[in-house]
Formats: structure tokens, sequence, C-alpha cells
């Protein structure tokens, strides 16, 4: 595995959600990440129990906001090379990857999970495109 140092550009997994950041500063355990980009939307519904829809608790999860910092494990973050996407972008090519995704099977996660993110998307997403 690379070395990370701070300020390195990298691509790191949080809460269901992959994003391109900014290492800011070394926490042991964690990095501080700077969130620039949207590398895969978080999964909506219960993480503990994927693709259920009855007796959970169906979270709606956004991606995190461009500059938000995030304080990650380190063994979720991996270097990045590639040049940083605009986050409006990169949001819109997320967002339309997990719609195009859950839009393949018609199941009844699948039908709730899209009525999140289109929640979402006129909420918080809409005025980042």
């Amino acid at each position: 595995m690379k070395d990370i140092h701070i300020g390195d550009t990298v691509r790191a997994h949080y809460n269901s959600g992959t994003y391109i950041g900014k290492v800011l500063e070394d926490r042991g355990k964690h990095f501080l990440i700077e969130i620039l980009a949207v590398y895969k939307h978080p999964l909506q519904g219960d993480i503990h129990n994927p693709f259920q829809v009855e007796d959970v608790f169906f979270h709606e999860r956004k991606a995190l906001a461009f500059r938000e910092k995030a304080n990650i494990k380190k063994p979720a973050v991996h270097p990045f090379d590639e040049p940083v996407p605009e986050y409006g972008l990169s949001l819109k090519k997320a967002v339309t990857e997990a719609r195009n995704k859950l839009k393949e099977e018609d199941t009844p996660f699948n039908r709730k999970a899209l009525k999140n993110i289109e929640n979402l998307e006129k909420a918080y997403y809409e005025k980042h495109y």
C-alpha cells in the first residue's frame, strides 16, 4: 500500500459512498479528508439490512458536500492520481449512475431507493448541477 501524506489527493470510502478529497490531517487511525468530488453516491436504505424495505428504517443518505470534512478510517483511503472532477459534475454523474443501476431491476427496494434519490435531487442537488 502506498503511503498517504497530508496534502495528497485520495479516493475515500465513507458511509457507503466514495469521494475524492484532500488529506488535511493524520489523526492516528483516521485521516481528516476535505471532500472535493463524489466518486460513488451513498447507498439508500438500511446498510445493516441491505435491499430490505419492510421492518427496517429506510435511510435517505445524501452525498457529502463540497469542502465538507470527514474523519475517514485509514484502510478506506487510497491514492487518487487522476484529475479531480468539478464537484457538481461529479455529483450529477454519481447520481445518474446510481439511478441507472437501480432502474435495471424493478424491486420494492429499488423503487424506494429511486424515490430517495429523487427527493435528494430536488432538496439538495439541483443547485449544484
